[in-house]
């Protein structure tokens, strides 16, 4: 089996999925999001890991993820670029019993059908509706993430859609509406929206990367605005597995 590259593992994770997670981070991101959070991510080197070493290390935590129904997060940068080690990963976990989330921006490498089988939920990051702003956002295409919804809605996996909200960009209810409209028709298996007040905690990574900061005159989302939008346009669409969370 292929080894993997990941740039670090929280062992207490608290907002990516049920209960307590641990969160392995993997490395490489095709996408050049302006409001990035993890640049440190981008790169796809490092020091690589097989699965079986790294679910070590994840078995060594199941006593606190376990108690309070909760598993494992994979996250990024975007993991399904790496494919064959995903596979490996969350195979071994589903071996174990582990409850299996992934953290995505749809944007892989293909795999699909054998990786969401595998996946008890998927929190998919729409980022845009349409094919211009998405190319604005995120130096991406929209039809890749579609590509990925498709299989999403042929193997009815569980989904929580994330949205983050930033101050002159998306915060307005024209937006709100746009993704409301966009969930209905494309994600059935939604069972959450989410959505997330922009933040400014990675500013440092770009400094320390010597990049420059594409939103740095942006200020924080306001967080009761935020919270706003989320009761008036996603107050029904929760439940299933994962719950009420608070931004």
């Amino acid at each position: 089996m292929a080894n993997g590259r990941i740039f670090s593992i929280e062992s207490m994770g608290l907002v990516d999925g049920p209960g307590i997670r641990t969160v392995v981070f993997f490395r490489g991101c095709p996408l050049r999001c302006v409001f990035c959070h993890n640049p440190d991510s981008w790169a796809n080197d490092g020091e690589e890991i097989s699965a079986e070493e790294l679910m070590k290390k994840i078995l060594r935590f199941r006593p606190y993820f376990e108690r309070s129904g909760g598993g494992i997060t994979c996250s990024g940068g975007e993991p399904l670029l790496q494919k064959d080690f995903l596979i490996d990963l969350l195979t071994r976990c589903k071996q174990a019993g582990i409850h299996t989330c992934l953290d995505t921006s749809g944007v892989g490498v293909g795999g699909y059908d054998e990786i969401l089988p595998l996946c008890d939920l998927v929190l998919l990051d729409v980022k845009a509706t349409d094919e211009r702003e998405y190319r604005t956002l995120c130096n991406g295409e929209l039809c890749k993430t579609e590509e990925f919804i498709k299989a999403i809605n042929r193997h009815k996996t569980p989904v929580v859609v994330r949205r983050v909200v930033i101050p002159n960009v998306n915060d307005t209810d024209e937006a709100m509406i746009a993704l409301r409209d966009y969930v209905e028709k494309n994600l059935p298996t939604a069972i959450k929206v989410e959505l997330l007040p922009y933040h400014k905690m990675g500013v440092y990574k770009y400094k320390a990367l010597g990049l420059c900061d594409p939103l740095e005159s942006t200020p924080p989302m306001d967080k009761q605005t935020t919270k706003d939008f989320q009761e008036k346009y996603f107050k029904d669409c929760k439940g299933g597995t994962y719950g009420t969370q608070t931004v």
